[in-house]
């Protein structure tokens, strides 16, 4: 019997952790496990995460030994940063004497990090000459930190970035006295002392708990039989080994979401859009922009940092939201939630207990309002009306959603607050949904702004088990399309069980040179290859902000031999439709202007005579869509005189500004993004580092793109 190859991907929820079983050569969920997730465990969410995984095993008779891949997302990070779950941080700053010294002391001299929630991060602080770092004048300093009541250590040296010498002597030193340390240089390669700082003292402070964790979590896969690296997922949408995890664990910020963003662009053909994943009790939004989740750096409690997450929006609203009313309507939706108050939702209460329903209002915490709304039933049970009863009753939910209960048990339940308003039960249900519309709307407007999607190109895009609840109304009056995947209750496990390993290397770097971006690459794919990557597997995306001289490597691996790819091969007429579709026009007016063995290039023209073009890949996934632009096949000796060509013919001029186009590269099965360049000649540096190591005669796809103000 051939033996079995299985990647387990465990995502912790609020309520639920599950755990999801998928075949690794076909991508088949092979078997699932939920548990409720164990907040107030002694060990935490790790206990959780353990019990979903042995029970996903178990109940599916998987052998251990089959396991090739193992990952889980965390709350904990993002849990303890909310609860002031935090030890106290020493920083021992360094830098040079004289002026330099005075501002790097002052600038390493951070003041306590208010979380924003009421608790904060208590910080100390102490300052070396770097001439003076030392194991004496270390240790003394470290001393002196341990009585202010410092638990964790930051090493932070100004431009420690260049040269992190100083910082690891600290570490090494602290280590051997039991002190967890967070050196600020490997947290991020970022200039600017006191915003790398912060951002390793916010790390420190999560250290203990994390490593606690950790190391529990890990001895447990262990016990279990389980021999491959553990595996945790990163916010920005990646994974990285544990051991690196133990380093950096404010990385894991958000990667609840980000497991949700994975698993759905993996079932999904989503290019550009507005993705929702929605619980019970919040809904996280956020973008995919050219097959890729947008990504920024976190604030942590209004302070900016240096950590690279999904750039994601929560509101307290979701498919467990309650209702709050007056005879005059619905006032208001959300932001407590069902599980919050204890209580069954109306559309999953058996009909038959629902007998003799009358409203009453509550509190569900001490300090809420208390016009929030529940039904009394006969039986003295209380059960609450939410927003996932609401899109029952007016069917937005289908039996093949997750969401979907019974939508008569929801309307029998709503009939006495329909009384009490005196309107219809059908309006009831519209003024809750579009309560939580109003809350949603602001929030897609703002980002898609934010990173300037075009309502043509925007479809939504809708995961977890309260999806149905709230997408379907609210992408009908947006008047937009919108898909919520095959099993979107477990989207965010498949979305760890599927995700690549990731690592990223910043720096500012003026005037970068070949060298400079040959090196930065390399770097990050071996922090890839170090975190378990396979070398042949790692690609390196490379970002360049002209602006702030900001240079980005993001390094992309598998873990073990590529997979077999999810979705069937799409044809050249199946292409043809999904870029017709999405650029809004008939299949006769899409026209192929050129083509690879991997990639198809569509463009139509419209009306103001511009040139929307659609770069489709053989699976079926729209890598780039802009308004107007235009593609050409050459060979790599071609490459920069099309490219300068480009340059000219698709530059904007307004008001003396001149807008530059955005240039794409398609590379064998790759799509390189080059969007925001501003100087040519830094664009051909860039392009020759990938086009240095190709023969002259092969042939590329070059795409340029308008931009507009």
């Amino acid at each position: 019997m051939t033996k079995k190859a299985i990647r387990v991907g465990i995502d912790v929820g609020g309520t639920h952790t599950k755990a999801v079983a998928i075949d690794n050569e076909t991508h088949e969920i092979i078997g699932k496990g939920s548990v409720m997730t164990t907040h107030d465990d002694e060990m935490g969410v790790a206990t959780g995460v353990i019990e979903a995984f042995k029970l996903c095993l178990t109940a599916n008779n998987i052998n251990p030994e089959d396991v090739i891949f193992i990952a889980h997302s965390t709350t904990q990070a993002t849990n303890a940063l909310l609860e002031g779950d935090v030890a106290d941080v020493g920083i021992i700053g360094m830098g040079k004497g004289g002026l330099g010294g005075f501002l790097a002391k002052r600038q390493s001299k951070i003041d306590d990090i208010d979380l924003g929630t009421g608790r904060i991060i208590k910080v100390h602080h102490t300052y070396l000459k770097q001439k003076d770092v030392n194991d004496k004048n270390v240790e003394a300093a470290i001393n002196e930190l341990k009585q202010k009541g410092a638990n964790v250590l930051v090493a932070s040296k100004a431009f420690g970035v260049d040269d992190l010498t100083e910082e690891e002597e600290v570490k090494k030193i602290a280590e051997k006295q039991g002190i967890p340390v967070s050196v600020a240089s490997e947290i991020s390669k970022l200039y600017g002392l006191t915003r790398r700082t912060r951002t390793a003292a916010i790390n420190a402070s999560i250290l203990p708990k994390m490593l606690e964790t950790a190391d529990s979590t890990e001895s447990s896969v262990r016990k279990a039989g389980i021999k491959v690296p553990l595996m945790i997922m990163r916010g920005d949408g990646g994974v990285m080994d544990i051991s690196e995890m133990k380093k950096r664990p404010v990385l894991t910020m958000l990667s609840g979401p980000a497991a949700s963003v994975v698993g759905a662009l993996m079932y999904l053909r989503a290019s550009n859009g507005i993705y929702f994943e929605v619980g019970g009790t919040s809904t996280n939004i956020g973008v995919i922009k050219n097959g890729r989740p947008a990504v920024d750096y976190s604030i942590v409690g209004g302070h900016p940092t240096y950590i690279n997450s999904l750039d994601v929006r929560v509101l307290g609203v979701a498919g467990g939201s309650m209702v709050r009313a007056s005879k005059d309507g619905v006032v208001d939706v959300g932001p407590r939630s069902a599980h919050i108050a204890g209580m069954s939702y109306a559309v999953y209460t058996p009909i038959e207990e629902i007998e003799d329903p009358e409203v009453e209002f509550f509190s569900p915490k001490e300090g809420d309002p208390s016009d929030y709304v529940c039904i009394k039933l006969k039986n003295g049970k209380k059960i609450t009306i939410t927003n996932s009863c609401a899109a029952n009753v007016l069917g937005y939910v289908t039996p093949a959603d997750y969401s979907y209960g019974n939508p008569e048990a929801a309307r029998k339940a709503i009939e006495p607050l329909a009384k009490y308003m005196n309107i219809s039960v059908e309006e009831v249900c519209k003024q809750i949904l579009q309560k939580s519309y109003e809350k949603i709307k602001p929030c897609i407007e703002e980002l898609a702004e934010k990173y300037k999607l075009e309502r043509d190109q925007m479809s939504f895009v809708g995961v977890g088990g309260g999806a149905a609840a709230l997408i379907p109304y609210t992408a009908k009056f947006m008047e937009l399309d919108y898909s919520i995947p095959e099993n979107a209750e477990v989207i965010s496990s498949i979305g760890v069980a599927l995700a690549m390993i990731r690592d990223v290397v910043e720096r500012v770097i003026p005037s970068p040179s070949k060298k400079d971006i040959a090196d930065i690459k390399k770097e990050a794919a071996n922090m890839a290859i170090a975190n378990g990557a396979i070398p042949d597997s790692v690609e390196v995306q490379l970002e360049i902000d002209s602006q702030t001289s900001r240079v980005t490597a993001i390094a992309l691996g598998s873990s073990e031999v590529q997979t077999t790819d999810l979705l069937k091969a799409c044809s050249e007429d199946d292409a043809k439709e999904l870029a017709a579709k999405s650029m809004g026009v008939c299949v006769e007016d899409a026209n192929l202007v050129t083509k690879s063995n991997v990639f198809y290039v569509f463009t139509t023209k419209k009306k103001d005579d511009s040139n929307q073009i659609r770069i489709v890949d053989k699976k079926g996934f729209i890598k780039v869509q802009r308004g107007d632009g235009e593609a050409t096949k050459c060979t790599v000796a071609e490459a920069e005189e099309i490219i300068a060509e480009m340059w000219e013919n698709l530059s904007v001029y307004k008001n003396d500004i001149r807008l530059t186009p955005d240039v794409y590269l398609c590379i064998g099965g790759k799509v390189l993004d080059y969007a925001g360049m501003m100087d040519l000649d830094q664009l051909y540096m860039v392009v020759d580092t990938e086009l240095s190591s190709m023969e002259p005669e092969e042939e590329i796809i070059i795409i340029g793109a308008k931009n507009d103000i």
